[in-house]
Protein backbone atom coordinates (compact mmCIF):
# COMPACT_ATOMS: atom_id res chain seq x y z
CA UNK A 1 0.00 0.00 0.00
CA UNK A 2 0.93 3.24 -0.77
CA UNK A 3 0.59 6.08 2.07
CA UNK A 4 2.40 9.27 0.43
CA UNK A 5 1.37 10.86 -2.36
CA UNK A 6 4.47 11.77 -3.20
CA UNK A 7 5.84 8.43 -3.04
CA UNK A 8 3.11 7.10 -5.54
CA UNK A 9 4.15 10.30 -8.07
CA UNK A 10 7.66 9.08 -7.84
CA UNK A 11 6.71 5.56 -8.55
CA UNK A 12 3.63 6.45 -11.42
CA UNK A 13 6.52 8.95 -13.01
CA UNK A 14 8.72 6.27 -13.96
CA UNK A 15 6.27 3.09 -14.56
CA UNK A 16 3.59 5.49 -16.69
CA UNK A 17 7.11 6.15 -18.80
CA UNK A 18 8.00 2.71 -18.81
CA UNK A 19 4.34 1.56 -20.61
CA UNK A 20 4.79 4.69 -22.61
CA UNK A 21 8.10 3.24 -23.99
CA UNK A 22 6.70 -0.58 -24.53
CA UNK A 23 3.68 1.88 -26.37
CA UNK A 24 5.84 3.45 -28.45
CA UNK A 25 7.62 0.09 -29.78
CA UNK A 26 4.35 -1.01 -31.23
CA UNK A 27 3.40 -0.80 -34.87
CA UNK A 28 0.43 -1.39 -36.50
CA UNK A 29 0.50 -4.28 -37.59
CA UNK A 30 2.14 -5.97 -34.42
CA UNK A 31 -1.43 -4.87 -32.41
CA UNK A 32 -3.17 -7.89 -33.86
CA UNK A 33 -0.18 -10.05 -32.15
CA UNK A 34 -1.60 -12.93 -30.02
CA UNK A 35 -0.64 -16.36 -28.44
CA UNK A 36 -3.29 -18.25 -29.19
CA UNK A 37 -6.61 -17.19 -32.01
CA UNK A 38 -9.06 -16.55 -28.86
CA UNK A 39 -6.63 -14.91 -26.65
CA UNK A 40 -5.97 -11.32 -26.05
CA UNK A 41 -3.80 -9.00 -29.05
CA UNK A 42 -0.91 -6.15 -28.39
CA UNK A 43 -3.55 -3.58 -29.32
CA UNK A 44 -5.91 -4.68 -26.95
CA UNK A 45 -3.68 -5.23 -24.37
CA UNK A 46 -2.39 -1.84 -24.82
CA UNK A 47 -5.86 -0.39 -24.83
CA UNK A 48 -6.91 -2.15 -21.86
CA UNK A 49 -4.22 -0.05 -20.12
CA UNK A 50 -5.46 3.26 -21.18
CA UNK A 51 -9.45 2.52 -20.70
CA UNK A 52 -8.41 1.46 -17.13
CA UNK A 53 -6.73 4.29 -16.17
CA UNK A 54 -10.27 6.16 -16.30
CA UNK A 55 -11.80 3.08 -14.93
CA UNK A 56 -10.26 2.07 -12.05
CA UNK A 57 -8.89 5.55 -10.77
CA UNK A 58 -13.12 6.70 -11.53
CA UNK A 59 -14.33 4.28 -9.07
CA UNK A 60 -12.80 6.52 -6.53
CA UNK A 61 -13.59 9.70 -7.69
CA UNK A 62 -10.97 10.82 -10.06
CA UNK A 63 -12.05 12.01 -13.31
CA UNK A 64 -9.33 10.75 -15.31
CA UNK A 65 -8.73 11.59 -18.97
CA UNK A 66 -8.91 8.34 -20.60
CA UNK A 67 -11.52 6.70 -23.53
CA UNK A 68 -14.17 4.78 -22.01
CA UNK A 69 -14.11 1.32 -22.06
CA UNK A 70 -17.14 1.67 -24.46
CA UNK A 71 -14.78 3.09 -27.18
CA UNK A 72 -13.18 0.72 -29.73
CA UNK A 73 -9.57 -0.07 -29.66
CA UNK A 74 -7.86 1.92 -32.74
CA UNK A 75 -5.81 0.05 -35.23
CA UNK A 76 -3.10 2.62 -35.11
CA UNK A 77 -0.48 1.99 -33.12
CA UNK A 78 0.39 5.42 -32.54
CA UNK A 79 -3.16 6.60 -30.74
CA UNK A 80 -3.15 3.88 -28.29
CA UNK A 81 0.07 5.15 -27.28
CA UNK A 82 -0.45 9.20 -27.41
CA UNK A 83 -4.05 8.21 -25.53
CA UNK A 84 -2.28 6.62 -22.99
CA UNK A 85 0.26 9.15 -22.37
CA UNK A 86 -2.26 11.83 -22.11
CA UNK A 87 -4.47 9.42 -19.74
CA UNK A 88 -1.08 8.67 -17.32
CA UNK A 89 -0.64 12.19 -17.15
CA UNK A 90 -4.25 13.13 -16.30
CA UNK A 91 -3.74 10.29 -13.20
CA UNK A 92 -0.65 12.92 -11.78
CA UNK A 93 -2.46 16.03 -12.23
CA UNK A 94 -5.78 14.58 -10.67
CA UNK A 95 -4.36 13.14 -8.07
CA UNK A 96 -1.99 16.05 -6.73
CA UNK A 97 -4.70 18.27 -7.38
CA UNK A 98 -7.83 16.25 -5.54
CA UNK A 99 -5.86 13.58 -2.94
CA UNK A 100 -3.38 14.34 0.00
CA UNK A 101 -1.87 11.61 2.12
CA UNK A 102 -4.99 11.49 4.13
CA UNK A 103 -6.52 10.57 0.77
CA UNK A 104 -4.30 7.38 1.12
CA UNK A 105 -6.01 5.90 3.71
CA UNK A 106 -10.03 6.57 2.88
CA UNK A 107 -11.39 3.44 1.76
CA UNK A 108 -14.01 2.15 -0.76
CA UNK A 109 -15.54 -0.59 -2.46
CA UNK A 110 -13.41 -1.70 -5.20
CA UNK A 111 -14.76 -4.91 -7.47
CA UNK A 112 -16.80 -6.26 -4.04
CA UNK A 113 -13.98 -5.70 -2.25
CA UNK A 114 -12.78 -2.69 0.92
CA UNK A 115 -9.49 -1.19 -0.28
CA UNK A 116 -8.08 2.19 0.75
CA UNK A 117 -6.66 4.24 -1.52
CA UNK A 118 -2.98 3.63 -1.14
CA UNK A 119 -3.61 0.08 -1.87
CA UNK A 120 -6.26 1.18 -5.68
CA UNK A 121 -3.17 2.93 -6.59
CA UNK A 122 -1.30 -0.09 -5.68
CA UNK A 123 -3.22 -2.54 -7.64
CA UNK A 124 -3.24 0.23 -10.48
CA UNK A 125 0.77 0.10 -11.19
CA UNK A 126 0.54 -3.77 -10.42
CA UNK A 127 -2.32 -4.15 -12.79
CA UNK A 128 -0.33 -2.26 -15.54
CA UNK A 129 2.90 -4.05 -14.76
CA UNK A 130 1.54 -7.62 -15.36
CA UNK A 131 -0.29 -6.81 -18.71
CA UNK A 132 3.13 -4.63 -19.67
CA UNK A 133 5.10 -8.00 -19.07
CA UNK A 134 2.21 -10.09 -20.78
CA UNK A 135 2.82 -7.51 -23.69
CA UNK A 136 6.64 -7.99 -23.99
CA UNK A 137 6.06 -11.54 -24.71
CA UNK A 138 4.01 -10.81 -27.36
CA UNK A 139 6.69 -8.05 -28.97
CA UNK A 140 8.99 -10.89 -29.64
CA UNK A 141 6.65 -13.26 -30.94
CA UNK A 142 5.90 -10.22 -33.24
CA UNK A 143 9.20 -9.16 -33.70
CA UNK A 144 9.32 -6.11 -32.51
CA UNK A 145 12.58 -4.87 -30.16
CA UNK A 146 11.74 -5.34 -26.17
CA UNK A 147 12.32 -2.11 -24.25
CA UNK A 148 14.19 -2.63 -21.21
CA UNK A 149 11.75 -1.54 -18.18
CA UNK A 150 13.97 -3.19 -15.01
CA UNK A 151 16.87 -3.37 -16.60
CA UNK A 152 18.39 -3.69 -20.14
CA UNK A 153 16.61 -6.00 -22.28
CA UNK A 154 18.62 -8.98 -24.51
CA UNK A 155 19.16 -6.35 -27.22
CA UNK A 156 19.97 -3.74 -25.11
CA UNK A 157 22.66 -6.17 -23.87
CA UNK A 158 24.19 -6.83 -26.97
CA UNK A 159 24.11 -3.06 -28.13
CA UNK A 160 26.20 -2.52 -25.09
CA UNK A 161 28.51 -5.43 -26.40
CA UNK A 162 27.43 -7.61 -23.15
CA UNK A 163 26.11 -10.94 -23.42
CA UNK A 164 22.76 -11.73 -22.87
CA UNK A 165 22.21 -13.31 -19.27
CA UNK A 166 21.42 -16.77 -19.59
Amino acid sequence: MLRKIEDFQKLWSYEAEMTGKVLKTLTDASLDQKVTAEGRGLGFLGWHLTQTLGEMLGLVGLKIDAPDFDKECPTNAAEIAAAYEKAAKSVTSEINANWTDETLLQEDNMYGETWTRGFTLFCLIAHQTHHRGQMTVLMRQAGLLVPGVYGPAKEEWAAMGAPAMA
